[in-house]
C-alpha cells in the first residue's frame, strides 16, 4: 500500500451543514489540483489518483486556474 500526501484547503462552508463546502486538493510532490463543492466530491478526490497538470492542459486549465487569472487582473 503506497501513502499518498494531499494539501486540502477549505475555502467556504456552512456551518449548520457541514456537508456543504468548497475548496481544493492538492497532491504533495505532484502538480495539479482539483477542485470540490461538497464531502462526497472531497472523498471522491482523495480516493482517486489526482491526475498532473500535463494531463489538464489538453482539457483546459486546473482548477483553480481562474482564480488566480482573477487575482492578478485585479493587481492590474
Amino acid at each position: 500500500m503506497v501513502l499518498t500526501t494531499y494539501i486540502v484547503r477549505v475555502y467556504k462552508f456552512k456551518k449548520n451543514q457541514p456537508r456543504n463546502l468548497v475548496g481544493l486538493v492538492e497532491e504533495v510532490g505532484a502538480k495539479g489540483r482539483r477542485g470540490f463543492t461538497n464531502l462526497e466530491e472531497l472523498w471522491e478526490i482523495l480516493n482517486s489518483p489526482i491526475p498532473t497538470l500535463s494531463s489538464l492542459q489538453g482539457e483546459g486549465e486546473s482548477s483553480g486556474g481562474h482564480m488566480r487569472k482573477n487575482r492578478q487582473e485585479k493587481r492590474r
